[in-house]
């Protein structure tokens, strides 16, 4: 481990310090990995999430979510897509950088007009105090969203504070001198035209911005009492009618165009509800589709969280994932999560549209009710090579198999029924070229706990058989509950990978398992990858072979999933095996 002092992460620019640097990552970059610092430091098992369908409702991260539209209950205040938040972020940046400057050359213009006598101001000191409090405030914000000290969360916060302030500003300025009467386009108050721009620059919620707009639109009347209280003679009652009027209605501008700007949340007929979860490559929402009310799963894919740094390399970035989401989107196994549509975001963020789906996967499954029994891996491992064969025999390989994008579900009216999720690594064999990559500058795409050995070491040209590798990893997790290997960091794990034989299940799980069975994950395990299965397909037969294969019967998975709903310990027919599992310890919602 290097020392951190005075760096940055370089994945994501916080500031390191200390202990919270792993391998040069921040930890927030370090579970973008797809390894828990648990995991990679003890092997501990992290708390229990719970999972619904195609990256479903994470529960134990409350404030991450959005509540559903329409539903009357209150969401989240800056509970807006990340894309958009640095987006706002860059151009309150601009917004700043110009307000500033503006004010600047006017304190100049205004000295020079009172120096040469073509225009006499009356309280001239004291509007240069103004106007270089705004450039003092506006270069504060400049350098607070330069330096990247604050979230773009929290910069957005600052920003209505911002608002306010120089609302309040521009509200004395025009008190200075007294009062015209009426109200006409030459008189109407600057601070009418910084309301109602304001949320173009930075958008926000509705709530926030309609108490920003109000509170801005309540500063004039206080600069008129401090006019008064300079000395200005009182205006007509008629006069201050219509100048307040006017700032009123400029915040109802403010909130028709804050409504606008939150529509850029919506993904072509795709509207944004919920933000279920976000990882290293973006964020995973439920949406709905505007004209069918149909449920779906969307995922966010930014292109610099993938090493891109160029605009040329972002744009063929995306042209890749167009090609691979029409062959990913033209796969048709049941196992498969059916991609609906996918497109690009005008902040150049790649999306997929996805089936939702409720169920658990298999990571949050063995973390809350154990290790499975053997008979259960197999149905569930028989599903997964369904869909990963059809996927490699089309010249896709998905490269991030693991636990976490599996999802057992009630389907129809079939019970646990597997799903492959997440496909946003799938590489296509036939686009391996030298310049149309994933990875760059070092940068490992994938999972470490579930990674091949050659995906690890690089170099050679990578095919399906990394998928059963990856297979291999997530068998051994449903049998034991437990990592092939873990490590101190995640280098430490993947070069186990690399060197490491990998301690047979049955001597992990402490329990009985076919001698089949564990000779096939094993088999999945190995260093060479000739000397793994073929095939997906091949794999499939040879478990459909083993000695528990056919146990875990439909009335067993319907038995176990109704049990776990009501939190008793799932009980199979009289004339079955009882399966191997921990009591829950409550219903998995959304099952």
């Amino acid at each position: 481990m290097t020392s951190s002092a005075a760096r940055t992460c370089p994945q994501c620019g916080t500031l390191l310090h200390g202990a919270s640097a792993v391998e040069g990552l921040c930890s927030v970059c370090l579970l973008s990995l797809g390894l828990p610092q648990e995991d990679a430091a003890t092997g501990a098992t992290p708390p229990p999430r719970q999972t619904a369908g195609a990256g479903g409702a994470r529960v134990g991260t409350p404030p991450r979510t959005l509540s559903p539209v329409d539903t009357g209950v209150v969401a989240p205040t800056w509970a807006m897509p990340a894309e958009l938040l640095r987006q706002s972020a860059r151009r309150l940046r601009h917004a700043a950088l110009g307000l500033g400057l503006g004010f600047a050359v006017a304190i100049v213009l205004n000295n020079l007009l009172e120096a040469f006598g073509w225009h006499s101001f009356s309280n001239l000191a004291l509007m240069n105090v103004v106007a270089a409090s705004v450039v003092a405030a506006s270069t504060a914000m400049v350098w607070f969203a330069h330096s990247g000290r604050l979230t773009p969360v929290r910069l957005l916060r600052m920003s209505l504070g911002y608002e306010i302030a120089v609302a309040f500003a521009i509200s004395i300025h025009d008190n200075l001198e007294p009062l015209r009467s009426g109200v006409h386009p030459a008189t109407v108050s600057w601070l009418v035209v910084w309301i109602v721009t304001f949320p173009l620059f930075v958008p926000a919620s509705p709530r926030w911005a309609l108490v920003a707009g109000l509170a801005s639109a309540s500063t004039w009347p206080l600069g008129y009492l401090v006019g008064l209280a300079l000395g200005n003679p009182p205006a007509a009652g008629s006069t201050l009618f219509l100048a307040c009027l006017t700032n009123y209605f400029a915040a109802a501008l403010a909130m028709f165009t804050t409504i606008v700007i939150r529509r850029l949340q919506e993904l072509g007929c795709y509207q944004l509800v919920e933000k279920l979860d976000h990882g290293g490559m973006g964020e995973i929402w439920r949406a709905r589709h505007r004209m069918l009310a149909r449920p779906v799963a969307v995922k966010l894919i930014r292109p610099e969280l993938l090493g891109v740094k160029s605009p040329a390399e972002a744009a063929a970035l995306i042209s890749r994932f167009q090609r691979e989401a029409q062959a990913t989107a033209a796969l048709h196994s049941a196992h498969t999560v059916a991609l609906h549509d996918f497109g690009v975001t005008p902040e150049g963020a790649f999306y997929y549209v996805m089936e939702l789906l409720e169920g658990l996967d298999l990571e949050t499954l063995v973390r809350r009710f154990g290790p499975v029994p053997p008979e259960r891996a197999i149905h569930i491992l028989v599903q997964a090579c369904d869909s990963l064969a059809e996927a490699h025999s089309v010249g896709l390989i998905h490269r991030d198999v693991k636990p976490a994008n599996m999802i057992a579900c009630h389907w129809g009216l079939k019970w646990d029924f597997v799903k492959v999720v997440d496909f946003g690594l799938v590489k296509a064999i036939w686009s391996m070229g030298d310049d149309d990559h994933l990875t760059s500058d070092g940068v490992i795409t994938g999972t470490p706990a579930f990674m091949a050995p050659e995906a690890v070491l690089g170099g050679n040209a990578l095919d399906s058989r990394v998928d059963l590798y990856g297979l291999g990893c997530v068998a051994y997790w449903l049998l034991t509950g437990e990592r092939v290997f873990v490590g101190r960091t995640p280098v430490e794990v993947l070069l186990h990978h690399v060197k490491t034989a990998p301690v047979p299940p049955s001597e992990r799980a402490g329990r009985p398992i076919p001698a089949s069975l564990e000779a096939l994950v094993l088999s999945c395990l190995a260093k060479d990858p000739d000397e793994r299965p073929p095939s997906a397909e091949w794999l499939a037969a040879r478990l459909a072979e083993c000695e528990t294969a056919g146990d875990w019967t439909p009335a067993r998975a319907r038995a176990w999933w109704e049990a776990s709903r009501t939190g008793a310990t799932p009980a199979p027919p009289r004339d079955e095996r009882t399966p191997t599992s921990i009591t829950p310890p409550g219903p998995p919602r959304g099952a």
